[in-house]
């Protein structure tokens, strides 16, 4: 069996998620199964590990699962990472620009340059995708990942970018965010849940990472940024509006 935590896999998480993971682990243990001990590197073919057969626990975005993996994988639980102005669970993309520039509200980017992470992502495109297409008429720049749209905006390859407010979070506290600013929020929509194979009972995944949650000590879900995990029902993740502009 395999277990990744690869969305919010960022230098400053790597201890706390390897202890999230054995604490997991250890109530997996006493439930009679058994699990690995340590989570599996970042994997670099995501669809390929999520839909992997031996595929024990993993978390993805909401838009890969309604698009791809629906059917193919089990819905264990939702972190709920405490988004401020969010229902528990749920989460919302902030779009980012320069501290300098002179540009306050979103109408006023429509067409400039927008830097997103890529075209399958929720937060980094078909939120905004589907709330404000008109914005998004200008050039536009694929980078592979929320920091690289983060870096990409502060270093003037783009003006705009709508990043995960978990990732924001994240690069704020390590200093990667310095230099921009906040002008738009997205409306609040489910978070990036854990999923498991079908072969795996996820009542069991979900009371395990319960119980694990519980005995984190308070640093670590401060780093984490986990304040529990709740059960969000498939049908919120299918009805994600779909983009109404193409990243092309």
């Amino acid at each position: 069996m395999i277990a990744a935590l690869p969305m919010y896999a960022f230098p400053r998480t790597a201890a706390a998620d390897a202890r999230f993971w054995s604490a997991i682990a250890d109530a997996l243990r006493a439930l009679g199964l058994q699990p690995p001990d340590r989570l599996t590197l970042a994997p670099t073919d995501l669809m390929a590990h999520w839909t992997d057969p031996e595929l024990l626990l993993s978390q993805t975005c909401g838009r890969p699962y309604k698009d791809h993996l629906r059917g193919k994988v089990y819905l264990v639980g939702t972190p709920d990472y405490g988004v401020k102005g969010c229902p528990a669970g749920h989460y919302r993309s902030l779009v980012v620009a320069r501290n300098d520039d002179r540009r306050e509200r979103l109408d006023d980017f429509a067409g400039a340059r927008f830097a997103y992470n890529e075209a399958g992502s929720q937060s980094g495109w078909a939120a905004l995708a589907a709330e404000a297409p008109d914005v998004l008429r200008g050039p536009k720049l694929a980078t592979g990942s929320h920091r690289n749209s983060t870096l990409a905006v502060r270093g003037g390859r783009a003006d705009f970018a709508s990043i995960d407010a978990v990732t924001l979070r994240h690069l704020t506290s390590a200093s990667e965010a310095t230099g921009l600013k906040i002008v738009h929020g997205t409306e609040p929509r489910p978070g990036l849940p854990f999923i498991t194979s079908t072969r795996n009972d996820p009542d069991q995944l979900f009371n395990a990472v319960a119980s694990a949650l519980a005995s984190l000590s308070a640093a670590d879900r401060d780093v984490l940024g986990i304040n529990g995990i709740v059960r969000i029902p498939a049908e919120a993740y299918l009805a994600l509006p779909d983009p109404k502009v193409s990243a092309a």
